[in-house]
Protein backbone atom coordinates (compact mmCIF):
# COMPACT_ATOMS: atom_id res chain seq x y z
CA UNK A 1 0.00 0.00 0.00
CA UNK A 2 1.07 3.55 -0.65
CA UNK A 3 1.67 5.97 1.93
CA UNK A 4 0.40 9.75 1.83
CA UNK A 5 1.16 10.99 5.31
CA UNK A 6 3.69 13.46 3.85
CA UNK A 7 1.81 14.21 0.96
CA UNK A 8 -2.21 15.30 1.46
CA UNK A 9 -3.24 16.24 4.82
CA UNK A 10 -3.88 13.96 7.99
CA UNK A 11 -7.29 13.77 9.69
CA UNK A 12 -6.25 11.96 12.84
CA UNK A 13 -9.48 13.69 15.22
CA UNK A 14 -11.40 10.27 15.77
CA UNK A 15 -11.70 7.04 17.28
CA UNK A 16 -13.81 5.31 15.03
CA UNK A 17 -14.29 5.99 11.36
CA UNK A 18 -17.31 4.24 9.62
CA UNK A 19 -17.64 3.60 6.12
CA UNK A 20 -20.84 3.68 4.22
CA UNK A 21 -24.19 5.34 5.31
CA UNK A 22 -26.53 2.38 4.47
CA UNK A 23 -28.33 0.76 7.13
CA UNK A 24 -25.37 -1.11 8.58
CA UNK A 25 -23.26 2.56 8.90
CA UNK A 26 -25.84 4.44 10.28
CA UNK A 27 -26.53 1.94 13.08
CA UNK A 28 -22.86 1.63 13.65
CA UNK A 29 -21.97 5.42 13.59
CA UNK A 30 -24.80 6.10 16.03
CA UNK A 31 -24.01 3.03 18.22
CA UNK A 32 -20.36 4.11 18.73
CA UNK A 33 -21.49 7.79 18.72
CA UNK A 34 -23.70 6.75 21.75
CA UNK A 35 -20.93 5.37 23.51
CA UNK A 36 -18.77 8.37 23.82
CA UNK A 37 -16.75 7.94 21.24
CA UNK A 38 -15.79 10.49 18.28
CA UNK A 39 -16.98 8.81 15.59
CA UNK A 40 -16.83 9.92 11.93
CA UNK A 41 -19.13 8.45 8.95
CA UNK A 42 -17.89 8.89 5.22
CA UNK A 43 -20.77 8.39 3.24
CA UNK A 44 -20.26 8.82 -1.14
CA UNK A 45 -23.94 10.21 -1.86
CA UNK A 46 -25.42 13.18 -0.57
CA UNK A 47 -28.05 11.36 2.06
CA UNK A 48 -27.74 8.30 4.57
CA UNK A 49 -29.71 5.34 4.03
CA UNK A 50 -28.70 3.45 1.21
CA UNK A 51 -31.39 1.10 -0.44
CA UNK A 52 -33.75 2.84 1.87
CA UNK A 53 -33.70 5.92 0.64
CA UNK A 54 -31.29 6.51 -2.67
CA UNK A 55 -31.91 3.14 -3.63
CA UNK A 56 -35.74 3.91 -3.62
CA UNK A 57 -36.65 0.12 -2.30
CA UNK A 58 -39.93 0.40 -1.11
CA UNK A 59 -40.79 -1.33 2.05
CA UNK A 60 -38.95 -3.27 5.14
CA UNK A 61 -38.52 -6.77 4.64
CA UNK A 62 -40.24 -8.36 7.63
CA UNK A 63 -38.86 -7.57 11.58
CA UNK A 64 -40.97 -9.79 12.96
CA UNK A 65 -40.75 -14.38 13.07
CA UNK A 66 -44.58 -14.04 13.06
CA UNK A 67 -44.51 -14.04 16.86
CA UNK A 68 -42.42 -11.18 17.81
CA UNK A 69 -39.89 -8.46 16.87
CA UNK A 70 -36.74 -9.92 16.09
CA UNK A 71 -34.85 -7.10 14.60
CA UNK A 72 -34.57 -4.40 17.41
CA UNK A 73 -32.21 -1.69 19.10
CA UNK A 74 -31.66 1.01 16.66
CA UNK A 75 -33.52 -1.27 14.27
CA UNK A 76 -36.70 -1.29 16.09
CA UNK A 77 -36.54 2.57 16.51
CA UNK A 78 -36.31 2.67 12.54
CA UNK A 79 -39.49 0.44 12.00
CA UNK A 80 -41.42 2.82 14.38
CA UNK A 81 -40.10 6.26 12.74
CA UNK A 82 -41.21 4.63 9.29
CA UNK A 83 -44.99 3.48 10.37
CA UNK A 84 -45.35 7.38 12.12
CA UNK A 85 -44.12 8.64 8.86
CA UNK A 86 -47.11 6.75 6.70
CA UNK A 87 -50.35 8.49 7.47
CA UNK A 88 -51.79 7.30 4.31
CA UNK A 89 -51.86 3.80 5.33
CA UNK A 90 -53.78 3.94 8.45
CA UNK A 91 -52.77 3.38 11.76
CA UNK A 92 -52.86 -0.39 12.05
CA UNK A 93 -49.82 -1.48 13.72
CA UNK A 94 -48.24 -3.73 11.27
CA UNK A 95 -44.38 -5.04 11.38
CA UNK A 96 -43.64 -6.81 8.64
CA UNK A 97 -43.48 -5.40 5.28
CA UNK A 98 -44.08 -1.69 6.26
CA UNK A 99 -43.64 0.53 3.48
CA UNK A 100 -40.86 3.57 3.42
CA UNK A 101 -41.45 7.05 2.82
CA UNK A 102 -38.02 7.68 1.33
CA UNK A 103 -37.59 11.70 2.17
CA UNK A 104 -38.75 11.15 5.63
CA UNK A 105 -35.86 8.37 6.51
CA UNK A 106 -33.54 10.21 5.35
CA UNK A 107 -34.42 13.01 7.41
CA UNK A 108 -35.01 10.46 10.30
CA UNK A 109 -31.12 9.17 9.72
CA UNK A 110 -29.88 13.00 9.79
CA UNK A 111 -31.77 12.86 13.56
CA UNK A 112 -29.86 10.10 14.55
CA UNK A 113 -26.59 10.81 13.55
CA UNK A 114 -27.05 14.25 15.32
CA UNK A 115 -28.31 13.26 18.49
CA UNK A 116 -25.33 10.35 18.74
CA UNK A 117 -22.49 12.96 18.31
CA UNK A 118 -21.60 11.64 14.81
CA UNK A 119 -19.95 13.52 12.13
CA UNK A 120 -20.90 12.88 8.70
CA UNK A 121 -18.91 13.79 5.78
CA UNK A 122 -21.21 13.46 2.34
CA UNK A 123 -19.78 12.98 -0.80
CA UNK A 124 -16.82 11.72 0.15
CA UNK A 125 -15.06 8.21 -1.30
CA UNK A 126 -12.69 5.74 0.06
CA UNK A 127 -10.26 5.74 -2.13
CA UNK A 128 -7.60 3.94 -0.51
CA UNK A 129 -6.63 1.72 2.49
CA UNK A 130 -3.02 2.60 4.30
CA UNK A 131 -2.15 -0.52 6.30
CA UNK A 132 0.45 -2.87 7.93
CA UNK A 133 0.68 -5.90 8.71
CA UNK A 134 -2.51 -6.29 9.03
CA UNK A 135 -3.59 -3.12 10.70
CA UNK A 136 -5.24 -0.15 9.38
CA UNK A 137 -3.44 3.18 9.83
CA UNK A 138 -5.55 5.39 7.57
CA UNK A 139 -7.76 5.73 4.56
CA UNK A 140 -7.07 7.80 1.78
CA UNK A 141 -10.76 9.92 0.67
CA UNK A 142 -11.26 12.17 -2.05
CA UNK A 143 -14.09 14.85 -1.99
CA UNK A 144 -14.25 18.86 -3.31
CA UNK A 145 -11.48 19.68 -0.76
CA UNK A 146 -9.20 17.07 -2.39
CA UNK A 147 -7.38 13.94 -1.52
CA UNK A 148 -7.01 13.36 3.12
CA UNK A 149 -5.64 10.85 4.84
CA UNK A 150 -8.46 9.62 7.90
CA UNK A 151 -6.66 8.45 10.48
CA UNK A 152 -8.54 6.70 13.28
CA UNK A 153 -8.44 3.89 15.95
CA UNK A 154 -10.72 0.84 14.73
CA UNK A 155 -12.56 1.14 11.23
CA UNK A 156 -16.29 -0.22 10.24
CA UNK A 157 -16.91 -1.30 7.53
CA UNK A 158 -20.23 -0.98 5.93
CA UNK A 159 -19.45 -0.14 2.11
CA UNK A 160 -21.33 -3.37 1.47
CA UNK A 161 -18.21 -4.66 -1.14
CA UNK A 162 -16.07 -4.88 2.25
CA UNK A 163 -13.86 -2.61 0.38
CA UNK A 164 -11.96 -1.75 3.58
CA UNK A 165 -11.61 -5.18 4.70
CA UNK A 166 -9.99 -6.05 1.33
CA UNK A 167 -8.15 -3.44 0.62
CA UNK A 168 -6.04 -4.17 4.27
CA UNK A 169 -5.57 -7.57 3.01
CA UNK A 170 -8.72 -9.65 4.27
CA UNK A 171 -9.49 -12.99 2.30
CA UNK A 172 -12.90 -13.28 0.73
CA UNK A 173 -15.60 -14.88 -1.41
CA UNK A 174 -17.37 -13.40 -4.22
CA UNK A 175 -20.97 -14.69 -5.68
CA UNK A 176 -21.48 -17.72 -5.99
CA UNK A 177 -20.28 -20.74 -9.13
CA UNK A 178 -18.00 -19.28 -11.48
CA UNK A 179 -18.38 -15.59 -10.13
CA UNK A 180 -22.28 -15.32 -10.86
CA UNK A 181 -23.83 -13.21 -8.48
CA UNK A 182 -27.64 -12.68 -8.04
CA UNK A 183 -29.72 -10.14 -10.18
CA UNK A 184 -29.63 -6.30 -9.13
CA UNK A 185 -32.81 -4.49 -9.49
CA UNK A 186 -33.14 -0.55 -10.01
CA UNK A 187 -36.25 0.53 -8.09
CA UNK A 188 -38.67 3.51 -8.77
CA UNK A 189 -41.92 5.71 -8.41
CA UNK A 190 -45.18 6.00 -9.93
CA UNK A 191 -47.11 8.73 -9.10
CA UNK A 192 -50.97 9.53 -10.13
CA UNK A 193 -51.53 6.16 -9.20
CA UNK A 194 -55.65 5.78 -9.09
CA UNK A 195 -55.40 4.74 -5.40
CA UNK A 196 -58.46 2.81 -4.91
CA UNK A 197 -58.17 0.71 -8.33
CA UNK A 198 -54.82 0.05 -6.95
CA UNK A 199 -56.04 -1.04 -3.75
CA UNK A 200 -59.02 -3.29 -4.69
CA UNK A 201 -57.86 -4.66 -8.47
CA UNK A 202 -55.62 -7.47 -9.16
CA UNK A 203 -53.16 -8.11 -6.94
CA UNK A 204 -49.85 -7.35 -8.57
CA UNK A 205 -47.37 -9.43 -7.20
CA UNK A 206 -45.82 -12.41 -9.21
CA UNK A 207 -46.76 -15.26 -6.63
CA UNK A 208 -50.57 -13.87 -7.62
CA UNK A 209 -51.45 -16.75 -10.58
CA UNK A 210 -54.35 -13.79 -11.82
CA UNK A 211 -51.46 -11.17 -11.49
CA UNK A 212 -51.37 -9.33 -14.62
CA UNK A 213 -47.38 -9.63 -14.50
CA UNK A 214 -47.91 -13.16 -16.10
CA UNK A 215 -49.65 -11.95 -18.95
CA UNK A 216 -47.51 -8.70 -19.89
CA UNK A 217 -44.28 -11.55 -20.19
CA UNK A 218 -46.62 -14.35 -22.14
CA UNK A 219 -47.93 -11.28 -24.74
CA UNK A 220 -43.71 -10.38 -25.01
CA UNK A 221 -45.30 -6.81 -26.28
CA UNK A 222 -42.64 -5.51 -23.69
CA UNK A 223 -39.43 -6.97 -24.33
CA UNK A 224 -37.36 -5.16 -21.87
CA UNK A 225 -39.19 -6.51 -19.12
CA UNK A 226 -37.06 -9.34 -18.28
CA UNK A 227 -39.45 -11.62 -15.95
CA UNK A 228 -42.11 -11.58 -13.58
CA UNK A 229 -40.32 -9.85 -10.56
CA UNK A 230 -43.16 -6.84 -9.58
CA UNK A 231 -42.97 -6.26 -6.06
CA UNK A 232 -44.59 -3.00 -5.10
CA UNK A 233 -46.43 -0.99 -2.22
CA UNK A 234 -47.99 2.08 -1.86
CA UNK A 235 -45.83 4.61 -0.25
CA UNK A 236 -47.74 7.68 -0.10
CA UNK A 237 -50.94 9.03 -1.38
CA UNK A 238 -51.21 7.98 -5.12
CA UNK A 239 -47.63 6.98 -5.23
CA UNK A 240 -46.56 3.68 -5.43
CA UNK A 241 -43.05 2.52 -5.14
CA UNK A 242 -41.57 -0.99 -6.98
CA UNK A 243 -38.85 -3.04 -6.53
CA UNK A 244 -39.29 -4.24 -10.19
CA UNK A 245 -37.42 -6.41 -12.74
CA UNK A 246 -33.93 -8.12 -12.89
CA UNK A 247 -30.98 -6.69 -13.96
CA UNK A 248 -28.70 -9.50 -14.84
CA UNK A 249 -24.94 -10.25 -15.27
CA UNK A 250 -24.35 -6.85 -12.79
CA UNK A 251 -20.94 -6.90 -10.49
CA UNK A 252 -21.34 -4.08 -8.18
CA UNK A 253 -17.87 -3.93 -7.18
CA UNK A 254 -17.53 -3.07 -11.20
CA UNK A 255 -18.18 0.85 -11.82
CA UNK A 256 -18.79 0.51 -15.68
CA UNK A 257 -20.85 -2.73 -14.74
CA UNK A 258 -23.03 -0.58 -12.30
CA UNK A 259 -23.03 2.39 -15.19
CA UNK A 260 -24.41 -0.32 -17.63
CA UNK A 261 -27.08 -1.41 -15.16
CA UNK A 262 -27.97 2.32 -14.14
CA UNK A 263 -28.88 2.89 -17.77
CA UNK A 264 -30.50 -0.30 -18.66
CA UNK A 265 -32.76 0.38 -15.59
CA UNK A 266 -34.05 3.82 -16.15
CA UNK A 267 -35.31 2.08 -19.47
CA UNK A 268 -36.63 -0.71 -17.33
CA UNK A 269 -38.49 1.25 -15.24
CA UNK A 270 -40.28 3.04 -18.29
CA UNK A 271 -41.36 -0.33 -20.14
CA UNK A 272 -43.30 -1.08 -16.75
CA UNK A 273 -44.82 1.81 -16.03
CA UNK A 274 -46.11 1.88 -19.91
CA UNK A 275 -47.44 -2.30 -19.73
CA UNK A 276 -49.23 -1.62 -16.40
CA UNK A 277 -50.53 1.20 -17.70
CA UNK A 278 -51.42 -0.88 -21.29
CA UNK A 279 -52.84 -4.11 -19.00
CA UNK A 280 -54.26 -2.38 -15.83
CA UNK A 281 -55.94 1.02 -16.89
CA UNK A 282 -57.86 1.28 -14.14
CA UNK A 283 -55.47 1.69 -11.34
CA UNK A 284 -51.79 3.08 -13.73
CA UNK A 285 -53.34 4.55 -17.04
CA UNK A 286 -52.41 8.00 -16.32
CA UNK A 287 -49.61 7.03 -13.70
CA UNK A 288 -46.31 8.99 -14.18
CA UNK A 289 -43.14 7.66 -13.87
CA UNK A 290 -41.78 10.32 -11.63
CA UNK A 291 -37.73 8.97 -10.68
CA UNK A 292 -36.07 5.90 -11.09
CA UNK A 293 -33.39 5.32 -7.32
CA UNK A 294 -29.91 6.85 -8.31
CA UNK A 295 -28.53 3.97 -6.80
CA UNK A 296 -29.09 0.38 -8.22
CA UNK A 297 -29.83 -2.12 -5.86
CA UNK A 298 -27.05 -4.42 -5.39
CA UNK A 299 -27.93 -7.71 -4.00
CA UNK A 300 -24.30 -9.72 -3.59
CA UNK A 301 -21.02 -8.95 -4.35
CA UNK A 302 -18.32 -10.07 -1.98
CA UNK A 303 -18.40 -11.70 1.34
CA UNK A 304 -15.49 -11.52 3.87
CA UNK A 305 -13.78 -14.89 4.97
CA UNK A 306 -14.42 -13.98 9.13
CA UNK A 307 -13.25 -15.80 12.17
CA UNK A 308 -16.67 -17.58 11.61
CA UNK A 309 -18.32 -18.56 8.43
CA UNK A 310 -22.05 -18.35 8.99
CA UNK A 311 -23.46 -21.68 6.84
CA UNK A 312 -26.93 -22.77 5.84
CA UNK A 313 -26.42 -25.71 8.17
CA UNK A 314 -26.32 -22.93 10.97
CA UNK A 315 -29.43 -21.28 9.11
CA UNK A 316 -31.40 -24.87 9.16
CA UNK A 317 -30.60 -25.89 12.37
CA UNK A 318 -32.04 -22.37 14.18
CA UNK A 319 -27.95 -22.29 15.81
CA UNK A 320 -27.42 -20.06 18.53
CA UNK A 321 -23.47 -18.69 19.44
CA UNK A 322 -22.04 -18.00 22.56
CA UNK A 323 -21.11 -14.71 21.08
CA UNK A 324 -24.14 -14.16 19.11
CA UNK A 325 -24.69 -10.35 18.66
CA UNK A 326 -28.47 -10.20 17.56
CA UNK A 327 -30.77 -12.77 15.71
CA UNK A 328 -31.93 -13.41 11.64
CA UNK A 329 -35.42 -15.13 10.67
CA UNK A 330 -35.49 -13.83 7.30
CA UNK A 331 -35.83 -16.81 4.66
CA UNK A 332 -32.66 -17.73 2.08
CA UNK A 333 -34.05 -15.62 -0.74
CA UNK A 334 -31.32 -15.67 -3.72
CA UNK A 335 -31.87 -14.29 -7.34
CA UNK A 336 -30.65 -16.43 -9.58
CA UNK A 337 -29.61 -15.37 -12.91
CA UNK A 338 -30.47 -16.88 -16.03
CA UNK A 339 -26.68 -18.13 -16.21
CA UNK A 340 -27.11 -19.92 -12.75
CA UNK A 341 -30.26 -21.24 -14.04
CA UNK A 342 -28.91 -22.90 -16.88
CA UNK A 343 -25.40 -24.20 -15.18
CA UNK A 344 -28.06 -26.26 -12.98
CA UNK A 345 -29.73 -27.51 -15.69
CA UNK A 346 -26.29 -28.96 -17.14
CA UNK A 347 -24.61 -29.97 -14.30
CA UNK A 348 -28.15 -31.45 -12.65
CA UNK A 349 -26.63 -29.62 -9.48
CA UNK A 350 -30.10 -28.14 -7.67
CA UNK A 351 -29.90 -24.62 -7.05
CA UNK A 352 -30.33 -23.45 -3.14
CA UNK A 353 -34.63 -23.46 -2.66
CA UNK A 354 -35.90 -20.79 -1.20
CA UNK A 355 -36.22 -21.65 2.47
CA UNK A 356 -38.45 -20.46 4.95
CA UNK A 357 -38.94 -20.32 8.94
CA UNK A 358 -42.01 -21.39 11.00
CA UNK A 359 -43.20 -18.60 13.02
CA UNK A 360 -41.03 -17.98 16.63
CA UNK A 361 -37.94 -19.58 14.57
CA UNK A 362 -35.02 -17.75 14.16
CA UNK A 363 -31.05 -18.55 14.26
CA UNK A 364 -28.07 -16.37 15.90
CA UNK A 365 -25.41 -14.27 13.98
CA UNK A 366 -22.04 -14.73 16.01
CA UNK A 367 -20.01 -11.85 16.44
CA UNK A 368 -16.43 -13.55 14.81
CA UNK A 369 -18.93 -13.40 11.64
CA UNK A 370 -17.87 -9.37 11.73
CA UNK A 371 -14.13 -9.76 12.32
CA UNK A 372 -12.29 -10.62 8.57
CA UNK A 373 -9.54 -12.34 8.22
CA UNK A 374 -5.87 -11.33 8.32
CA UNK A 375 -6.66 -8.14 9.94
CA UNK A 376 -6.97 -6.63 13.40
CA UNK A 377 -8.60 -3.29 13.95
CA UNK A 378 -11.44 -3.35 11.07
CA UNK A 379 -15.23 -4.61 12.15
CA UNK A 380 -17.29 -5.82 9.15
CA UNK A 381 -21.26 -5.22 8.82
CA UNK A 382 -24.08 -5.48 6.69
CA UNK A 383 -24.33 -7.52 3.49
CA UNK A 384 -20.81 -8.55 3.14
CA UNK A 385 -20.36 -10.05 6.65
CA UNK A 386 -18.91 -13.69 6.94
CA UNK A 387 -21.24 -16.04 5.54
CA UNK A 388 -21.76 -19.07 2.84
CA UNK A 389 -23.45 -17.85 -0.23
CA UNK A 390 -27.06 -19.15 0.91
CA UNK A 391 -26.91 -16.98 4.02
CA UNK A 392 -25.81 -14.10 2.50
CA UNK A 393 -29.57 -14.12 0.84
CA UNK A 394 -30.97 -14.15 3.90
CA UNK A 395 -28.73 -11.62 6.41
CA UNK A 396 -28.47 -8.96 3.12
CA UNK A 397 -31.64 -7.34 3.89
CA UNK A 398 -31.96 -3.49 5.80
CA UNK A 399 -33.11 -5.09 9.09
CA UNK A 400 -30.43 -7.21 9.49
CA UNK A 401 -27.81 -4.81 8.42
CA UNK A 402 -29.26 -2.59 11.01
CA UNK A 403 -28.62 -5.13 13.95
CA UNK A 404 -24.92 -6.23 12.62
CA UNK A 405 -24.17 -2.04 11.89
CA UNK A 406 -25.12 -2.02 15.74
CA UNK A 407 -23.56 -4.37 17.48
CA UNK A 408 -20.73 -3.09 15.26
CA UNK A 409 -20.48 0.02 16.33
CA UNK A 410 -20.19 -0.84 19.74
CA UNK A 411 -18.17 -3.41 19.50
CA UNK A 412 -15.82 -0.76 17.98
CA UNK A 413 -16.29 1.54 20.94
CA UNK A 414 -15.49 -1.45 23.34
CA UNK A 415 -12.07 -2.50 21.62
CA UNK A 416 -10.37 1.01 21.56
CA UNK A 417 -8.23 0.42 24.53
CA UNK A 418 -6.65 -2.02 22.61
CA UNK A 419 -7.80 -1.19 19.18
CA UNK A 420 -8.37 -4.60 18.73
CA UNK A 421 -11.36 -6.05 17.78
CA UNK A 422 -10.61 -9.76 18.37
CA UNK A 423 -9.93 -8.63 21.91
CA UNK A 424 -13.56 -7.55 22.85
CA UNK A 425 -15.12 -9.09 25.85
CA UNK A 426 -18.41 -10.66 23.89
CA UNK A 427 -20.20 -11.02 26.97
CA UNK A 428 -19.89 -7.56 28.03
CA UNK A 429 -20.62 -6.75 24.28
CA UNK A 430 -24.02 -8.61 24.51
CA UNK A 431 -24.76 -7.03 27.88
CA UNK A 432 -24.97 -3.84 26.15
CA UNK A 433 -26.64 -4.58 23.60
CA UNK A 434 -29.31 -6.26 25.64
CA UNK A 435 -29.28 -2.67 27.73
CA UNK A 436 -30.22 -0.86 24.54
CA UNK A 437 -33.04 -3.32 23.79
CA UNK A 438 -31.38 -4.53 21.30
CA UNK A 439 -30.86 -7.99 21.41
CA UNK A 440 -32.93 -11.30 22.89
CA UNK A 441 -32.34 -14.75 23.19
Amino acid sequence: MHSYSREIPVVDDYEIIVIGGGPAGCAAAAAAGREGKKTLLLETTGALGGMGTLGLVPAWTPFSDKQKIVYRGIAGRMLELTRQALPHVGDRDWVDWVPIDPEALKRQYDELMEENGVHILFHTLVVDVESENGHVTGLVAANKSGLALYRAQVYVDCTGDADIAIGAGAPYEKGGEGGDMQAASLCFTLTNVDEYAYLHGPRLHPHNPDSPIHQIIKDGKYPLIPDTHLCQELIGPRTVGFNAGHLWDVDGSDPQSVSNAQIKGRKLAKAIRDALAEYVPAAFANAQLVQTAPLVGIRETRRIRGDYVLSREDYVARRSFPDEIGRNCYYLDIHYSPKAIQHARETGVPLEKETRYAPGESHGIPYRSLLPLNVDNVLVAGRCISTDRAVQGSIRVMPCCLVTGEAAGVAAALSLPTGQTRQVDTDLLREKLRGYGAFFE
